[in-house]
């Protein structure tokens, strides 16, 4: 058995409301022609680096399938065993999903909306279990325990949630020795990104994932970082990270 383990974790590619700056969560959106073309130079960036894998996860949200789609395509791994799961879902924004952040910014204050896009443990305000934004209305999500599925959802949710799966699911498959892709969503990989590199709450706040960008990580026999990176231009990196930090700056 290897003592050191590979895992990678992308970011979906460029959505629509990404693009027209729209609280997304679990509303289900599609790439724009940017996010596609991320999501294939994700794959290339992955293949030159001479990475391959033996299974993917991902969420039941199309932006994320769609990206791992292509970037398994590129490196010619359509073949492997890919699981869907709700618990890789994006945090789930409550009332805010579908809302302009800047807008959110003029409304509530820059303070609170930082709070809640980047804090630990604050939730937005949630909906009500009759709103079309609650998942228990919608067919994806028959088969998920009704006390399991969120009206709103701080970081700190969105941690227990991915925590519960990466130890029960995923673990298990990199302690067999398998190499992983997870295909997910800004605050999913963000929670993940905390446990794997020891993000402290505070800090967590100044962490931006970039679309598209895959970040490789050796783990060691404890499931935790010895090493992580960003494959890539460093500059188009850093330039894509503070795109995400502006987006409640926009005129």
């Amino acid at each position: 058995m290897r003592s050191r383990h590979q895992l990678v974790l992308l970011r979906h590619g460029e959505s629509e409301w990404n693009k027209a700056n729209l609280f997304t969560g679990w509303r289900d959106v599609r790439l724009t022609e940017l996010g596609e073309q991320e999501a294939r130079e994700a794959g290339r960036l992955m293949a030159e680096a001479g990475l391959g894998f033996d299974l993917a996860y991902t969420s039941v949200l199309s932006r994320a399938i769609k990206t791992l789609w292509l970037s398994l395509e590129t490196v010619d791994l359509m073949w492997i065993p890919v699981t869907n799961h709700w618990r890789l879902n994006e945090r789930h924004y409550g009332a805010l999903q579908g809302s302009n952040k800047t807008d959110a910014v003029k409304k509530f204050g820059e303070a609170q909306v930082k709070g809640w896009r980047r804090g630990y443990a604050m939730p937005p305000p949630p909906v009500g279990r009759d709103s079309p934004d609650y998942p228990g209305n919608d067919p994806r999500y028959a088969g998920v325990d009704p006390a399991d599925l969120p009206c709103s959802e701080s970081l700190k949710d969105v941690l227990a949630r991915v925590l519960r799966y990466w130890s029960g699911t995923i673990v298990p498959q990199l302690a067999a020795g398998k190499r992983v892709l997870i295909v997910a969503h800004g605050n999913s990989l963000r929670a993940l990104m905390m446990h794997l590199e020891n993000i402290s709450d505070e800090a967590i706040v100044d962490v931006n994932l970039p679309t598209g960008i895959p970040r490789v990580y050796e783990l060691n026999s404890q499931w935790k970082a010895v090493d992580s990176r960003f494959l890539g231009d460093a500059a188009e990196i850093q330039s894509k990270i503070e795109a995400v930090q502006k987006q409640t700056q926009r005129a």
